[in-house]
């Protein structure tokens, strides 16, 4: 009971955090949140096709919280496991960043940045287009004219909403609803297995993923307020 009640003591922002993004996630107040996560989903995709030799011509989300990227070449392997994994690694990312430094400000800069480049060189339809140059500016704008300690919320908030999308969206699209043609369905189609092998397999990786990133990423005080020091 005393480890319990140090924990709940020494990281209760976050777990205020997370209990609020989890009972107001698919409600409209969290909606530009959820859509930030796909593009996420979308971006991943896009820099495996860019990594693995291929090329990017588009890559779109809509306001139904769907996205696609268009490619020649590259990995297929890759690019179609990068959505889900690479979205859930940029959040844990984000979220450690947050916890353990005070780049806050750069790195939300730099994520305004990305984003805004995506909408130059990639984005073609209207809504898109409109979300991608909104998001990439106020991200600009937050780091230059609001507080550090915001500016770490925001990180937090990012992070840990691309930890929770990750797995219950495999869970969602590959497993409970195997039907659909979700990124593991194609995997299936285009090396073999199934959907709910691939969806079982990126399930695990992401509990995985989450657990150590809450195991060794965690300061021993999380809280903004209580915190003296940051280590890089």
């Amino acid at each position: 009971m005393r480890a319990l009640h140090t924990f709940v003591t020494n990281h209760w922002q976050l777990l205020i955090l997370t209990v609020l993004i989890t009972l107001l996630w698919n409600t409209d107040v969290l909606l530009p949140l959820r859509i930030l996560t796909v593009f996420l989903h979308e971006l991943s995709h896009a820099v495996a096709a860019i990594v693995t030799g291929g090329e990017v011509l588009s890559l779109t989300i809509n306001a139904n919280e769907g996205g696609h990227v268009t490619a020649l070449g590259g990995s297929p392997f890759w690019i179609t496991s990068a959505g889900y994994l690479g979205s859930l690694l940029i959040g844990a990312a984000l979220f450690l960043l947050a916890l353990r430094t005070h780049w806050d400000r750069v790195i939300l800069a730099g994520f305004g940045i990305i984003t805004l480049a995506v909408a130059a060189f990639y984005v073609r339809d209207l809504f898109a287009l409109g979300f991608t140059l909104a998001t990439g500016a106020a991200m600009l704008a937050a780091s230059r004219y609001m507080s550090l300690e915001f500016n770490d919320m925001i990180l937090r908030t990012i992070g840990i909403s691309s930890m929770i999308y990750a797995p219950l969206d495999i869970f969602d699209d590959t497993i409970r609803r195997a039907h659909l043609r979700s990124d593991a369905r194609i995997l299936a189609e285009q090396v073999g297995g199934s959907t709910l092998l691939w969806g079982g397999l990126w399930l695990a990786i992401s509990l995985a993923v989450i657990a150590l990133t809450l195991r060794y990423g965690l300061p021993q005080n999380s809280n903004i307020a209580l915190r003296r020091t940051k280590t890089i």
